[in-house]
């Protein structure tokens, strides 16, 4: 009789052994790594997009602050965008090479 009381599907106990089973399994599938999703990748690549960004707003920024204070004929905006844009696809490409490698 204790048998049939594990296999009953109306049993709480075997209901509680299946969803076990079951939140394992997904555990184990999400380790694996496999599946990324639509929404990982959307993800690196707002993550990317800012790691750019931002550098770059931050070098336009320290530029026109510097063209006002010490004007001449080097325009800091210009070189400073440049270097903001530089320095944003480095970063980029740090996180996309750090992400392959967990691959």
């Amino acid at each position: 009789m204790a048998e049939k009381k594990h296999t009953d599907p109306h049993n709480p106990e075997h209901r509680f052994g299946q969803e076990v089973g079951r939140k394992a399994m997904r555990k184990l599938r999400a380790r694996e790594g496999t599946g990324k999703g639509a929404w990982f990748w959307l993800g690196m690549f707002g993550l990317v997009g800012w790691s750019v960004a931002v550098p770059t707003v931050i070098g336009i920024a320290a530029g026109v602050w510097l063209d006002h204070q010490f004007p001449g004929r080097v325009s800091w905006t210009l070189t400073l965008l440049f270097a903001g844009v530089a320095l944003g696809c480095f970063n980029a490409w740090h996180w996309v090479k750090q992400e392959n490698r967990h691959d």
